[in-house]
């Protein structure tokens, strides 16, 4: 027996599956984190596939592409699906990101910048604290069974080798983008209209008493202001994440009907 005759049984369809599963360890939240060493996600990716390839195989009425082009194509059909999923899941996350450089550029923190180990990347300061208390809420709420539910269903929604994307696709991917910055100002407008009511306070004081320095007293108040905001903001923030999170897992079944 060839390679290829090898490919056209069960073999095709579970490396089929597997490239799907590889596609949310890309991209997604926690799952494609770069801190989240390779090896790991490799093998949490053939281990998912394992568990899912007998359900995906019961379903029966897959077959594998008679060609080895047509099952390249398959494949990367397969991995965009699976990215789509991650990508979603990591849209409803930036929003974070977004609010805290909003909210860093108010209270004063915009030349500050740490380093986040998800990302590689230099990000704001509240923006880090915001975006690693989300992923704890992700956890602690079982977000991550979401993803990997989703994951699941999509199997049942776009079976194997027949991904067929609508052309509402990219208009749908384009409005999910641009919710980054709906979203994101919906989480800093209360610190942002804090610092905003604070300068104004601060104009007028700078009008009737000339002789202070305002920029002295300016910055240590819109710190105090900006952090005591965000303190009282923390509970609702939480409650807000589940609102995203609910949003985030709607998104994924829309993508997936929009993939059949």
């Amino acid at each position: 027996m060839d390679f290829f005759a090898l490919l056209q049984g069960h073999v095709a369809l579970f490396l089929l599956l597997l490239t799907r599963v590889s596609g949310i360890f890309v991209i997604s939240p926690f799952f494609g984190s770069l801190n989240v060493p390779v090896y790991f996600r490799a093998a949490a990716a053939l281990a998912f596939s394992i568990v899912l390839f007998p359900v995906v195989d019961s379903l029966g009425g897959v077959d594998a592409p008679p060609s080895i082009l047509m099952y390249a194509f398959s494949v990367l059909a397969e991995l965009f699906v699976g990215w789509l999923i991650g990508f979603v899941a990591f849209v409803s996350l930036a929003a974070i990101n977004m609010a805290g450089k909003v909210m860093d550029m108010q209270v004063g923190f915009a030349i500050v910048n740490v380093m986040d180990p998800t990302s590689g990347q230099q990000v704001p300061l509240i923006g880090s604290f915001l975006y690693n208390l989300a992923i704890i809420v992700f956890l602690v709420t079982n977000g991550h069974h979401g993803i990997i539910a989703g994951l699941a269903e999509s199997f049942r929604l776009v079976p194997l080798t027949e991904v067929n994307p609508g052309l509402s696709l990219p208009v749908m991917i384009a409005n999910f983008t641009t919710g980054i910055f709906v979203t994101g100002m919906k989480i800093a407008m209360p610190v942002t209209f804090a610092i905003l009511m604070t300068n104004v306070g601060l104009g007028i004081l700078a009008r009737t008493m000339p002789q202070l320095n305002i920029f002295v007293v300016g910055i240590p108040v819109q710190i105090m202001i900006g952090l005591g905001v965000l303190l009282m903001l923390i509970p609702f923030y939480v409650l807000f994440l589940d609102v995203v999170f609910n949003e985030m897992y709607g998104r994924i079944s829309v993508v997936l009907q929009a993939l059949q």
